[in-house]
């Protein structure tokens, strides 16, 4: 199958990995120098040694041989297309990559946070409306034919190590949704896929749900990590912040339960499950230490904004929005990048 990644970065550079060890045509999207890199040296994957259960205890790479072009449209048709860049990167690039859409190509979105088509077939008195937070003037919609969407919630954590070169922290879970619901058969299909490539994958029939389940902690550890520079663990473990992700969680909870969506598991799972990953840097903190815009829109944004759709409160989460706001604000006004380094005494 031709399976063209867009924006393989840590998760897409993760899954681009997989397909072509499974043995798939693969072309990634990239820029810069990890586009340059991975048409020097291929794409490599490093399995991270002993930080969650069942990961191998020592370190392992595989590297593989892929096409790497800077446009989707450079492509050519595609049979798959996966959209692996960030919410706020896809309205600059909707027309480039329906260019790559082979006649019957599916899209799998896997983006985190709250999804540009989050309305589409949802059925009742929000039906087909578009989130100015997540698809500025409608852009994306536009380019990009909502029949083509599988949605996705990835589970699996990742880092961009080097150019060119992923390092899995742990997780292999992948959830495929129809916006509609149900199940069908290309999605089907699509989760044999990711199989095959060692993920769990499977299909849900409420994808929605899901995609809060996970936001529901993204919408408050990114951002608090994103303005103390804490990990996970660093975050549940410190009384106030822990207090704060809490308030935040209720918030979104409310709004997610007025649209519809289902929380199968107690708040105190949730932070536990986010505790239990240990060290790690959510994607919000790598982006304020790398100088990258932040995902914001999509993580915080959406869910105040579905908050006055719905008539909910939301002190907590307009709070840290505010401050997270002005630090991108301020990171891109000085074109900086911010990390914590020890001092020398």
């Amino acid at each position: 199958m031709r399976i063209c990644v867009v924006g393989a970065g840590a998760i897409g550079g993760l899954i681009a990995v997989r397909l072509a060890l499974a043995g798939e045509e693969l072309t990634v999207v990239l820029r810069g120098r990890n586009l340059e890199a991975v048409r020097a040296r291929g794409m490599t994957l490093v399995s991270a040694p002993g930080i969650a259960p069942g990961s191998p205890p020592h370190r392992q790479e595989h590297t593989v041989p892929v096409r790497a072009v800077e446009r989707a449209s450079e492509a050519g048709p595609q049979d798959l297309v996966i959209l692996a860049l960030k919410a706020h990167q896809v309205a600059a690039v909707a027309a480039d990559v329906r260019a790559a859409m082979g006649a019957e190509a599916p899209l799998i979105t896997a983006q985190n946070g709250i999804p540009w088509w989050y309305f589409v077939g949802l059925e009742g008195p929000h039906q087909g409306r578009r989130l100015e937070s997540v698809d500025p003037g409608g852009l994306i919609a536009a380019q990009i034919d909502e029949r083509r969407i599988i949605g996705s919630v990835i589970y699996p954590a990742a880092e961009l190590e080097a150019p060119g070169v992923i390092r899995h922290i742990e997780g292999d879970r992948i959830s495929l949704g129809e916006p509609g619901g149900g199940e069908s058969a290309r999605a089907t299909a699509l989760a044999e896929l990711l199989k095959r490539a060692g993920f769990r994958a499977r299909v849900t029939r409420d994808l929605r749900s899901e995609i809060w389940l996970k936001l529901w902690g993204n919408c408050s550890f990114n951002p608090i990590s994103a303005l103390t520079h804490a990990t996970l663990v660093d975050i549940c473990r410190f009384p106030a912040t822990r207090a704060l992700a809490t308030g935040m969680m209720e918030e979104a909870q409310t709004i997610g339960e007025k649209l519809g969506a289902r929380f199968p598991i107690s708040l105190e799972r949730r932070i536990a499950g986010a505790e239990a990953v240990g060290e790690h840097k959510t994607s919000m903190l790598q982006d304020v230490e790398a100088g990258r815009p932040l995902e914001l829109g999509a993580l915080l944004g959406a869910v105040l904004e579905l908050g006055a759709l719905t008539g909910t409160p939301t002190p907590h989460l307009t709070a840290v929005h505010a401050c997270t706001a002005l630090l991108a604000h301020t990171l891109d006004q000085h074109r900086s990048r911010c990390q914590v380094l020890p001092v020398d005494i």
